[in-house]
């Protein structure tokens, strides 16, 4: 099984932090706002095996639409001494599922 997690949020909340954090267990304190990348690790879900992809967009617009379609679950992160970012979740949330042309889909909230 392959599952492919995207993260959505405003430049500078964390989200390539984030993304290296869950996959190498390393912190990232240097800001890099143009940095498009996938970052990929193996899991074990109810036993099985898999691969999570964990796609960190940027605001390249192509790249942003291609990721949130393919995307099978999306990490809506804001930072917490933001509130300006948090604020923008909904229009994250509302532009993926416009997207992805559907109601809903698998989406978690996360404070940074």
């Amino acid at each position: 099984m392959e599952y492919k997690m995207v993260l959505l949020g405003e430049g500078g909340v964390g989200k390539s932090a984030v993304t290296i954090q869950l996959i190498q267990n390393y912190f990232v304190e240097e800001y890099d706002p143009y940095v498009d990348d996938s970052f990929r690790k193996r899991i074990t879900i109810d036993g099985e095996s898999g691969l999570l992809d964990i796609l960190d967009i940027t605001a390249h617009e192509e790249l942003r639409e291609q990721f949130i379609r393919f995307g099978e679950g999306y990490i809506l992160l804001y930072s917490v001494t933001s509130r300006s970012s948090f604020e923008s979740i909904h229009t994250w949330r509302e532009h993926a599922l416009r997207v992805k042309d559907t109601d809903r889909c698998p989406m978690v909230l996360c404070g940074n």
